[in-house]
């Protein structure tokens, strides 16, 4: 069975992409779907690389039943773009460091993340490192709909005797 892959950056990998994966992840698993899909985070910059997720960021997703604490932060490599069928950015400025640092012709979809949500009322899921509590809260709940939204959108192409 083939699995669709799909990786979601952002730019240091400890706060938006880890969390749309540990979604993402716990998602598929609750819906019996986690043998369909091949799923990873990355930031477009080094500066994390080896670090978890923002301890304030696996406070609030454990919150809400996610688990982040086994995530370390990478950056995106070149091999990326064709080991990934879909690359998911949370913002314009990282979906135009793709798009820079891209092949001429990558295998890899890429696309933002939020076009999958339901009226999300903004295009980008925002940076919540320099904010407060409230801010991490917010990028789960905007996480939470475009991650429910992908996963519709990916059902399309799943073998008809899947959950």
């Amino acid at each position: 069975m083939t699995k669709t892959s799909i990786l979601f950056v952002c730019l240091g990998n400890i706060c938006r992409s880890p969390v749309a994966e540990g979604v993402f992840r716990q998602k598929i698993t609750d819906a019996g779907l986690d043998q369909h899909f091949e799923i990873d985070s990355a930031g477009t910059a080094e500066w994390h690389t080896g670090k978890s997720p923002d301890s304030r960021m696996i406070e609030a997703a454990a919150e809400r039943g996610y688990d982040l604490k086994n995530l370390r932060a990478r950056q995106v490599q070149p091999g990326d773009f064709n080991n990934f069928d879909l690359i998911l950015a949370m913002d314009e400025e990282n979906l135009m460091n793709l798009q820079d640092v891209a092949p001429d012709e990558p295998a890899a979809k890429m696309s933002l993340f939020l076009t999958y949500a339901d009226n999300p009322g903004t295009t980008e899921v925002p940076d919540p490192y320099f904010g407060g509590n409230a801010g991490f809260h917010h990028v789960i709940d905007l996480v939470e709909n475009a991650a429910d939204g992908l996963i519709r959108s990916l059902q399309k192409d799943l073998p008809a005797n899947s959950s």
